[in-house]
């Protein structure tokens, strides 16, 4: 049996779940590998901090990260210290050295995706990255090798489950978003700084990643149109449910008229859709093949374990290749090849969408609203007008048909001039699949 020898960087939580699952189940995956799996060294800044679980004194714990880069006998390298330098610079050095890489990175592959991509192709080594959306569901393998038949048509779905679980409890507590994210952080399911996660950006790494696989073609992160919760009300999250629809943050991407339109912000979807029983701080993401159909992929999004097991099913995938002489395959990769699917700009989008006007109680207000959204083509499905007693301001909820976002920002822009609009109009864009 060949002996494969792995190097990790970072000893955080998740390197924590990596060491457990190799402790605690080396003889089932050594069986499945087809080699001895050797943790030869554990780098980290902090040799001192106590991990729950692990006896430090047994692990082979080292401080300078070039005991793991240099060392020639260590053929795999899982970094895992998060950010974007030095893992950058780490994971450039340890492919420039002949080693295999696994990474949890997300950032790191959103801003550098295509620097790390090519250097991997050039140095016939492989890059894998299982673990850095959804965590613990095999979502990437799944767009690799199982849809391997299929053009892929949509993906799209919730990946932060930060967002997820404050929308949840926003829907079924009836709280607003500041006293619900307040409560996020008490449970340590929200940071201290919640913004990479409720402004989108978590999620808009997760799907440049996602899409650059499942479209053959690479996305760059500041072409995703981004859009976070924060602005989502209580007010409007019953007002959907009334509609019969349920409010989530989804990641969207969807090959249409010879592009891609790929984007990040909160999305009103019906209440019978898979995706609405989706709460707390589950994933869950659709993906549609042209041959398979609708697959749905469903579980935890984070959390140590979930996230080590896809860890190390990435680095049992590169042990088995190594023990049995298996070269790095390429088409692993997401290729560069920007000519592959243009992106569609943003405002050539089409959607349906909820609209609440905050307007003066007074005759013929609907039909102003009405006649400016007929402008620009735009029908109304419903509308709901709730009076209130004595207020200057009521609001009028609407659902459109289908039209564009450059039509829709035109009739916003208008309808807000309106002298009888007390407030910026709120906007939530709508999917019916």
């Amino acid at each position: 049996m060949r002996d494969v020898k792995i190097g990790l960087l970072g000893l955080g939580t998740v390197g924590g779940g990596v060491v457990k699952i190799l402790e605690t189940h080396r003889e089932m995956l050594e069986k499945r590998t087809g080699a001895r799996l050797t943790l030869a060294a554990i780098a980290d800044a902090d040799l001192a901090r106590p991990r729950d679980g692990l006896d430090l004194a047994r692990l082979p714990m080292v401080q300078d990260a070039a005991r793991v880069l240099d060392d020639p006998a260590i053929q795999i390298v899982i970094e895992l210290i998060g950010g974007l330098e030095p893992a950058r610079t780490f994971v450039l050095r340890a492919m420039a050295a002949g080693k295999h890489v696994v990474t949890a990175n997300k950032a790191l592959l959103a801003h550098h995706g295509a620097e790390l991509y090519a250097e991997a192709r050039q140095r016939g080594v492989t890059l894998a990255f299982e673990a850095a959306v959804a965590g613990g569901i095999p979502l990437i393998r799944a767009v690799k090798e199982g849809l391997v038949a299929n053009r892929i048509l949509s993906c799209y779905g919730i990946v932060n489950g930060t967002c997820n679980y404050i929308l949840s409890k926003m829907t079924d507590a009836g709280e607003d978003f500041s006293v619900v994210l307040k409560e996020a952080q008490a449970h340590g399911y929200a940071e201290a700084d919640p913004t990479f996660d409720v402004e989108g950006v978590d999620s808009a790494h997760k799907l440049q990643i996602l899409a650059s696989l499942a479209f053959r073609t690479y996305v760059e992160l500041k072409d995703i149109y981004t859009e976070g919760i924060a602005l989502v009300t209580a007010q409007d999250i019953a007002y959907a449910r009334e509609l019969g629809y349920r409010i989530k943050l989804l990641a969207i991407a969807k090959s249409s008229d010879g592009g891609i339109e790929i984007r990040v912000h909160p999305t009103m979807i019906r209440e019978r859709s898979p995706l609405a029983a989706v709460s707390g701080v589950f994933n869950a993401v659709f993906i549609t093949g042209d041959s398979v159909g609708d697959l749905m992929f469903y579980g935890r999004g984070a959390g140590q374990m979930p996230t080590a097991s896809a860890v190390l099913s990435d680095t049992v995938e590169i042990a088995t290749r190594l023990a049995h002489g298996v070269p790095a395959l390429h088409l692993d990769l997401p290729t560069g090849d920007q000519r592959a699917l243009p992106l569609r700009p943003m405002e050539t989008i089409r959607s349906a969408y909820y609209l609440r006007v905050m307007a003066a109680d007074r005759p013929g207000v609907l039909s102003q609203i009405a006649g400016i959204l007929g402008q620009q083509d735009i029908s109304i499905v419903s509308v709901l007008q709730k009076s209130r007693a004595k207020a200057e301001a009521v609001p009028v909820v609407m659902m459109t048909h289908e039209a564009s976002e450059r039509g829709m920002r035109a009739a916003l822009a208008a309808i807000d001039r309106l002298p009888v609009v007390a407030a910026r109009t709120t906007m939530i864009r709508v999917e019916n699949a």
